[in-house]
């Protein structure tokens, strides 16, 4: 299972640190907590991205 820090995630899907949380405090995206890390699931965070009006997959480009 790949898991993503909340960094990795702002970096993968352009967004600010807030927006996570924010994603996070309405469900949209469950945070996993290891110890006190906290972590995203990859396959959560491209379901929510897929979800998005107008997202491709861009891990296919190259």
């Amino acid at each position: 299972m790949c898991m993503l820090t909340i960094q990795n995630f702002c970096d993968r899907y352009a967004v600010s640190r807030s927006t996570v949380y924010r994603l996070v405090a309405a469900g949209d995206i469950p945070l996993v907590k290891i110890g006190r890390a906290s972590r995203i699931k990859l396959e959560d965070a491209d379901r929510w991205a897929l979800s998005l009006p107008g997202y491709t997959d861009r891990s296919d480009a190259a």
